[in-house]
Order: structure tokens, then C-alpha cells, then sequence
């Protein structure tokens, strides 16, 4: 039987613990297979254990911090061969509240799914994303470069490149520069 993706609940605010627990008990289970004479015991049954998160780019008092956010909360990724004893070590995990699907038979992630989400949680490790949004009409004010302080309304916002364009008044005169998103503030 092939390993699938499988969705696991955990207690919120303790995907980590849940995943190193987790991992020592497929550890363990694992020797114990070897130890029954398996040869082949280690990665048969699990391959990875993901806590889904991202990088996320904030501003705490004027500086640029880099910190994690948690994609799904109370939720992990676990690639696995389902079968009962395998189910058992997942489900017996501390702070393991069950599977996505139902109570006795989990459902896996179909295929692409799993591959799109796999990829995104990649990429986000690599280009962390603003924690902070913005829209049309908000009121911000600039943190850094020359027009530092100045306060303005965002009129345009563009999400792929991470830039909006606000208009700030200059001499009386409402003129439009483009900004980073962490170059403001909501105001």
C-alpha cells in the first residue's frame, strides 16, 4: 500500500510538541519492527510529519522582524501507510485529537492537493510574506525612506509585487508614491 498525506487535529497552539512527540513514537515503532525481524521497517510506514507555517514579514517598533505563522492551526501533515497499528501510533500521540475524514476510516489528501500544499508551505519558507495588509482607503503612515511620518490614504494596492501606491500631500498638493508594504503603517 502506498503512503498518502493525512490530515491530523491537534490541540491548537501545540502542532510542534504534537510533532515531536510524533516522531519519537514513529522512531520507536519503527525499531520495534526491526527488532521483529523487518528489515525494511524504516520509512515503510512514515515518511514526514509537516506543522503547515509560513514566514511572515511585521514591523515591532520601527524594525523588521521575520517570524512564523502557523498556515493551519491545530493541524498537521503526516505522510503515512494507514493501517491499524499505524493509525494507533498517530491517534495514542499526546494532544492528538483524531484524523480529518471519519472517526474510524481518516480520509487522505488527494494527491494534487497535498502537492500544491506541500509546495506552498516550501515556498513560504523561502519568501516571507507581509503579516500586515492593506486596501483601498486605509489611512497609513510612512516608517522609512523620505517621506518618513508623512500620513496618507493607499489608493491602489498591488498584492503580487507587495507595493501600494498612496497618496500623500505635499505642499498641499495630494501626490501619489509607490511604497513597499513595510515601508507603512496603518496610521
Amino acid at each position: 500500500m502506498a503512503q498518502k498525506w493525512y490530515i491530523v487535529h491537534t490541540y491548537s497552539g501545540y502542532e510542534e510538541k504534537v510533532k515531536a512527540a510524533l516522531e519519537e513514537r514513529i522512531r520507536k515503532f519503527e525499531e520495534e519492527k526491526v527488532r521483529q525481524g523487518e528489515k525494511d521497517a524504516r520509512g515503510k510506514y512514515f515518511s514526514a510529519v509537516i506543522v503547515p507555517t509560513e514566514k511572515v514579514l511585521e514591523v515591532v517598533r520601527g524594525k523588521k522582524k521575520t517570524s512564523t505563522r502557523r498556515i493551519f492551526p491545530g493541524y498537521i501533515l503526516v505522510k503515512m501507510e494507514l493501517n491499524d497499528e499505524t493509525w494507533h501510533v498517530v491517534r495514542s500521540t499526546p494532544r492528538v485529537t483524531g484524523f480529518a475524514g471519519s472517526r474510524t476510516s481518516p480520509t487522505p489528501l488527494p494527491d494534487a492537493e497535498a502537492e500544491e500544499l506541500i509546495t506552498q508551505i516550501m515556498e513560504g519558507a523561502y519568501t516571507p510574506k507581509p503579516k500586515v495588509t492593506f486596501k483601498e482607503g486605509d489611512t497609513v503612515r510612512v516608517i522609512e525612506g523620505p517621506f518618513a511620518n508623512f500620513v496618507g490614504t493607499v489608493q491602489e494596492v498591488r498584492p503580487d509585487k507587495r507595493k501600494v501606491k498612496v497618496l500623500i500631500s505635499i505642499f498641499g498638493r495630494a501626490t501619489p508614491i509607490e511604497l513597499d508594504y513595510m515601508q507603512i503603517e496603518h496610521a
